[in-house]
This record gives structure tokens, C-alpha cells and sequence, in this order.
């Protein structure tokens, strides 16, 4: 388990169960909060599943694949996660890094932008619409998701990215509540970057993303 400037960095290899991931989370949360623990990032797949936010409404939930669909506690609507999608869960102590928390969405959303662009993809933010997107007009699609809850002042959830995964199985929900813009993933525009790829290249503009916390 390696560590960068002070914050544990965990990648998980297979798919991890949605429930025990969740727990697993609150437990670190309440811990570093208390002191007891380091803060983390923590990099991993799920198995195809949905998860609802605080706002989520149930008719954009469809799921012809009756998926299991999970109540994640975060602000947002509902979610789609599976193989080929990378996650990313932050565990931060906000009482430490400036207790903003526009910053840190802005900054969450900046660094995957920044780690996408090594990647060789343009992706930006879109005014009124959450998340990370790809393209212009009627090409522009969501790539990366961001969905985060934070309790006293310690961050939980984070974001999500789309490498490979099978994009048919967006089509159970209306994606954070956007159904005017479709979804894409690194290797629907031809990219041939993998996983690996995607967490160096996180890992390498993490520091940045520290820093801009405060």
C-alpha cells in the first residue's frame, strides 16, 4: 500500500461488492475523522449495479437488466457502475484542507479533467449539467461522473470515469437525471488507454489536486 504526501493510495483489483464497499468507506470516514486513520484514496470497480442519490426519481430508474440498485447516501441522482468503469473513492479531511467544499467538487472535477487530458481526451465541465464531458454539440457526452457527500468536513464517494464499459447498460437509467446527452467512455472514442493508464495518470496530477484544496 504506497502513500502520497500522506494519503493512502489503494487500488483493488476484480469487482468489489457494492454494500461492503459502502460500509467499508463509512468506517474509514468515521475513523479519519476521529484521527484514527489516514486519509485515502481508494480505485476500484463494481459489478453492474445502480446506485441513487439523495434527489434521485424513480422514473429515470428502468433497469430491464434488473441490476441491483443500491441507496448510496451521496447528493445526485442515480448512477450507473460496472466492469470497465474505474472509481474513485475519497476519503479527505476537509477540516484540514480549507473546509470549502465548492472547492473541493471544483477541484475533484479539475483533477480528472487533468488526468483524461494525459489520456489525450479534451474533457471539460458543462454549466448546469453535473459531471465531466467530451465533445461539442451533438456529440457532447459524459465521460466521468461526480457524485459526493461530505460529513463533518470528511469526503466520501467521489467520481467516476468510463474506460470500457458496456455503455448499453447506462440505458436502465436517465444518467444523474440528463437525458438530452449520451454517454461515452475512452474506448468508444478510440482511445486506447486502459486502467492502468487511467490511474497513473490520476496519480500523477494528484499532488496538484491536494494543493488546490489548500
Amino acid at each position: 500500500m504506497k502513500t502520497i504526501e500522506g494519503v493512502e493510495w489503494r487500488v483493488d483489483e476484480g469487482l468489489v461488492p457494492y454494500a461492503p464497499a459502502l460500509a467499508d468507506m463509512d468506517t474509514r470516514a468515521a475513523a479519519v475523522q476521529q484521527g484514527e486513520a489516514a486519509e485515502r484514496v481508494w480505485l476500484l470497480e463494481h459489478p453492474p449495479l445502480f446506485t441513487a442519490g439523495t434527489s434521485a426519481d424513480p422514473a429515470e430508474l428502468f433497469n430491464p437488466n434488473t441490476f441491483p440498485v443500491f441507496d448510496a447516501g451521496r447528493g445526485g441522482r442515480y448512477t450507473y457502475h460496472g466492469p470497465g468503469q474505474r472509481v474513485g473513492y475519497l476519503t479527505l479531511d476537509l477540516a484540514k484542507r480549507g473546509k470549502d467544499i465548492r472547492c473541493f467538487v471544483h477541484a475533484l472535477e479539475g483533477w480528472v479533467i487533468a488526468a483524461l487530458g494525459e489520456l489525450g481526451v479534451e474533457s471539460h465541465r458543462a454549466e448546469g449539467r453535473i459531471g465531466i464531458w467530451t465533445g461539442e454539440g451533438a456529440a457532447e457526452a459524459k465521460i466521468g461522473a461526480i457524485g459526493v457527500r461530505v460529513k463533518r468536513w470528511v469526503t466520501l464517494h467521489g467520481f467516476s470515469v468510463n474506460v470500457a464499459p458496456d455503455l448499453s447498460h447506462f440505458g436502465g437509467i436517465v444518467p444523474c437525471g440528463i437525458a438530452t446527452h449520451g454517454v461515452t467512455s475512452l474506448e468508444a472514442l478510440g482511445k486506447s488507454a486502459n486502467m492502468a493508464d487511467l490511474d497513473q495518470a490520476l496519480e500523477r496530477n494528484f499532488p496538484l489536486f491536494l494543493e488546490k484544496l489548500g
